[in-house]
């Protein structure tokens, strides 16, 4: 697979999902140029674990699947093609069994980072809200017990969350935000 730098010319998708097969390192894809992804901290691991330990029950109650980070999503927007590596990616169209990615999510997590932050709030909140079936598209912090959701049923416009429990509409559950944060220490807190 070649780097960005490397490339000459657009790459075919064919060329990309057989690419990515093969690769060590994940890259997203837009409009026939890629991008290698940067590796992920403890806390981010431990979050995106926790996450998809506190969600599987219910994801297998509704028959969905449960993704985390090496399930691209397929993206259509104006005319080009994207696929992104969400975090935590869940389908429960039964007719969105792709081998290698999903174009029907009904719920995207990302896990901010300091390095993928601003693609996360903007790029990727603005790309994600075309695809018809998400219904909630999560930003989980690392620092500190954070997490902001945004619902297609309000708009797109971000509910903030440092406590409590948050409502998840795809999966007709809730998800307490201290179970997202079980296994990592937060600044400020103490391990027990």
């Amino acid at each position: 697979m070649l780097s960005v730098a490397e490339q000459t010319s657009a790459l075919s998708v064919a060329d990309y999902l057989a690419g990515e097969t093969e690769s060590e390192i994940r890259h997203e894809y837009i409009d026939g140029q890629v991008y290698a992804m940067t590796g992920a901290s403890d806390q981010h691991g431990l979050i995106v674990n926790a996450l998809a330990f506190a969600l599987t029950p219910a994801a297998r109650r509704k028959g969905c699947q449960l993704f985390t980070s090496d399930m691209k999503v397929q993206l259509e927007i104006s005319g080009q093609t994207l696929f992104y590596y969400p975090d935590l990616l869940l389908s429960c169209d039964l007719q969105d069994r792709e081998p290698y990615f999903r174009r029907s999510p009904c719920l995207i997590v990302e896990v901010l980072s300091k390095s993928t932050e601003r693609i996360d709030r903007r790029e990727k909140l603005l790309a994600y809200q075309t695809l018809p079936s998400l219904m909630e598209y999560l930003l989980v912090a690392q620092d500190a017990a954070r997490v902001e959701v945004f619902r297609r049923s309000n708009n797109w416009q971000a509910e903030g969350y440092s406590g409590g429990e948050i409502r998840l509409d795809c999966l007709a559950t809730s998800l307490a935000v201290a179970d997202i944060y079980l296994d990592v220490e937060l600044p400020g807190t103490a391990v027990t």
